[in-house]
């Protein structure tokens, strides 16, 4: 299930929904990404913007490779946008498989995969005025090694 809105979301209520009816599940990895303060910088707010539809695609197509690669039986990605405050949840990826290590290993997977394609624009509300977030090379190094490079 994918999902891009600006509401919140509840992590637990969201568990809930991957194992419902479910007994063929013997692991569930959660993560969730919020809004911090980085590099010592007060942070008032995170914007995110998205391209409806476009947004939606590229993060079906992320957890489709996810399926490809490992046995997940359930798979909930929800990212957030508009404007966020620190401690605020900004994203949540929830899998779920008969074993730890696909569980684990698609969970990481997908959030590299959501730093380095997903297309989402942020821009930080700082003292020194609004300011967009560049993309990290630590990011993209972890997206490679999924490709093999």
């Amino acid at each position: 299930m994918i999902r891009v809105q600006r509401e919140d979301f509840d992590i637990g209520a969201e568990i809930d929904k991957v194992r419902a009816g479910r007994t063929d599940i013997g692991a569930i990895v959660a993560f969730t990404g919020t809004v911090r303060e980085t590099k010592g910088e007060r942070v008032a707010a995170m914007t995110l913007e998205h391209y409806p539809g476009m947004t939606e695609r590229e993060l079906e197509r992320i957890e489709a490779e996810a399926r490809e690669r490992w046995p997940i039986t359930e798979c909930t990605i929800i990212h957030r946008y508009g404007r966020l405050e620190p401690g605020d949840n900004i994203v949540l990826v929830v899998t779920a498989s008969a074993h730890r290590q696909a569980a684990f290993e698609a969970a990481e997977f997908l959030m590299d995969y959501l730093k380095t394609s997903a297309p989402f624009w942020k821009s930080e509300e700082t003292p020194d005025g609004p300011r967009w977030v560049e993309a990290r090379e630590t990011d993209d190094a972890a997206a490679r090694r999924w490709a093999g490079e």
